[in-house]
C-alpha cells in the first residue's frame, strides 16, 4: 500500500466524516419541517380510512372525499382552538394584573390549612422543604410570561398548522407518494416487497392511531363527566388537556393526575379546606382512578391487539426501553416505530425463529 493509496483513503474518510457532519446539521435547521411531514403523516393515516369510506361507499372522486376529510380535520382543529385560545387569552390578561403576593399568599394559606388538616408539625415539614431547596425554587411571576409567550406563539401555530393541512392533502391525495419515492434509495430487485411493507405498514398505523383517537375520546368523556358532576370550572378544558396527555404512555397519566388535582384544587381556592377542597378533590381522583383503569384493562389492550397486534407485554418493555433511549419522545413513537420494524422484519427476515414468533400475528 502507497502513500497516495493511503492519502486517498485518509481524504474520502474525511469527506464522509464532513458530509455526515453537514447532513445532521441540516436536519438540525430543519427540524420543523420534519415535524410537520411527521404531524401530516399522522393525520393523513388518521384520515385514509374516511377518504375510502367516501370513495368506495359514497362514491365520491378522490379529490372531492381528499377535501372533505381535510375540511373535516381543519373543523376539527378550528373547534379545538377555539376552546383553548379565549381561555388562555383570558387567564393571561387575568393574570398580567394579578398581584404575585396575593397569589404567594393564597397558596402558602392552601398549605398551612393541608398541614393543619393532617396534623403534621410545621417545623418539620418546612426542615424537609428548605433541605430540598423547592421553595426557592419557585417563582410565581414566571406565570404570566409564561402565558404571554404561548400568546405571541400563536403566530407560529398559525403558519404550522398551514404548513401540517398543506402537506397532508397531498399525502391524502396520492397516498402512495411517499413510499414510491421512498423506494427509489434502494435497489430495483427489492421493490415489490418494500411496496407491500410499506402498504402493510401504512395499513397497520391508520387502525392504531384510529384506536389512539378512540381511546382519547373515551377518556375525555369520563373525565368531563367526572369534572362536571363536582362542578370543576373549564371542565371541558381540563379533560381535553389531560386526555392528550395520555397520549405519552406511563408519564402522561402521572402529570395529568398531578394537572387535574391541582386546577381542581385552585377551583376552590377560599372555601374550606376540610370539608369542600380536600373531598371534592379526592371524589376527582377516584374517578380519574376510574378512567385509568377503563384505559389499561379495556382500552388499551383492545387497540393493541387488534391494530398493531401485539402483545401488551410485549408493547410494555419496547416502551421502556425507547424511553430509556430517547426519553418522552421514544415514549410517543415507540409503538409506531416497533410496528414498522415489525414489517419489515416479517418481509426480508421472515427465516430467523425469533422474527416468526414476533410477527406471527401480522
Amino acid at each position: 500500500m502507497n502513500s497516495k493509496t493511503i492519502s486517498n483513503g485518509i481524504l474520502r474518510s474525511l469527506a464522509v466524516i464532513a458530509g455526515v457532519i453537514i447532513g445532521l446539521w441540516f436536519i438540525y435547521k430543519i427540524q420543523a419541517v420534519i415535524v410537520y411531514v411527521v404531524i401530516a403523516g399522522v393525520i393523513s393515516l388518521l384520515g385514509r380510512p374516511i377518504v375510502k369510506v367516501l370513495r368506495n361507499r359514497f362514491k365520491f372522486h378522490n379529490l372531492v372525499a381528499v377535501i372533505i376529510t381535510m375540511l373535516f380535520f381543519f373543523a376539527t382543529i378550528v373547534g379545538l382552538v377555539s376552546l383553548f385560545i379565549p381561555l388562555i387569552i383570558e387567564q393571561g390578561h387575568n393574570l398580567s394584573l394579578l398581584d404575585i403576593n396575593e397569589l404567594q399568599i393564597t397558596v402558602e394559606s392552601l398549605y398551612l390549612e393541608g398541614i393543619n388538616h393532617f396534623g403534621l408539625n410545621t417545623e418539620d415539614v418546612e426542615a424537609s422543604l428548605k433541605d430540598s431547596k423547592l421553595i426557592s425554587r419557585l417563582n410565581f411571576s414566571v406565570i404570566p410570561d409564561f402565558l404571554n409567550s404561548i400568546i405571541t406563539g400563536f403566530g407560529s401555530f398559525s403558519l404550522g398548522l398551514f404548513s401540517v393541512l398543506f402537506i397532508s392533502f397531498f399525502f391524502l391525495k396520492d397516498s402512495m407518494m411517499f413510499s414510491d419515492n421512498l423506494v427509489t434509495l434502494f435497489p430495483k430487485s427489492q421493490e415489490k416487497r418494500l411496496k407491500k411493507s410499506f402498504a402493510e405498514i401504512r395499513d397497520l398505523l391508520s387502525r392504531y392511531f384510529g384506536g389512539l383517537l378512540l381511546q382519547l375520546i373515551i377518556l375525555f368523556t369520563i373525565y368531563t363527566i367526572v369534572l362536571l358532576i363536582f362542578g370543576i370550572d373549564n371542565a371541558i378544558v381540563i379533560a381535553s388537556l389531560c386526555a392528550l396527555l395520555n397520549v405519552i404512555p406511563y408519564v402522561g397519566p402521572i402529570i395529568s393526575a398531578f394537572l387535574i388535582v391541582l386546577l381542581t384544587m385552585s377551583s376552590n381556592v377560599g372555601e374550606d379546606f376540610s370539608t369542600v377542597i380536600l373531598p371534592k378533590t379526592i371524589y376527582v381522583m377516584i374517578g380519574f382512578i376510574i378512567a385509568q383503569l377503563v384505559d389499561n384493562f379495556f382500552s388499551q389492550p383492545f387497540i393493541f391487539s387488534k391494530s398493531v397486534k401485539s402483545h401488551p407485554l410485549e408493547i410494555f418493555i419496547v416502551i421502556i426501553i425507547a424511553g430509556l433511549l430517547s426519553g418522552v419522545v421514544g415514549l410517543i413513537i415507540a409503538i409506531p416505530a416497533y410496528t414498522a420494524l415489525k414489517v419489515v422484519a416479517k418481509e426480508f427476515l421472515s427465516e430467523y425463529r425469533i422474527v416468526k414468533r414476533l410477527t406471527k400475528g401480522l
